[in-house]
């Protein structure tokens, strides 16, 4: 039994779903960049396995300029997060909205 390109996709699309399902349902902002992280994984896989089946390059440089921006997005959201938690010492996303100005 060979593994095909339709195998990683359908992984794929579950990894997506279990993000998505993330981001809707937890309202902490941890697992909600978590969830995040897990889509944007799910998209690099979708970036290599088609590219591995055209047998082109550019899947896999897409996949890498995916990596360095959620690298970025962690970076700079989990300091948000931080400071926010060390201000009202809760990372509750609802709790967050009455930060508008």
């Amino acid at each position: 039994m060979t593994v095909t390109v339709s195998w990683f996709l359908v992984l794929a699309a579950g990894l997506f779903s279990i993000g998505v399902a993330g981001v809707l349902i937890r309202r902490n902002a941890l697992v909600m960049f978590m969830s995040i992280e897990l889509m944007l994984n799910a998209v690099n896989l979708t970036f290599v396995a088609v590219s591995k089946e055209l047998g082109l390059i550019e899947g896999q440089v897409a996949a890498l300029f995916v990596m360095v921006v959620a690298a970025a997005e962690v970076t700079i959201g989990l300091a948000i997060i931080v400071s926010v938690f060390r201000d009202r010492s809760s990372a509750n996303v609802d709790e967050l909205a009455e930060l508008k100005g």
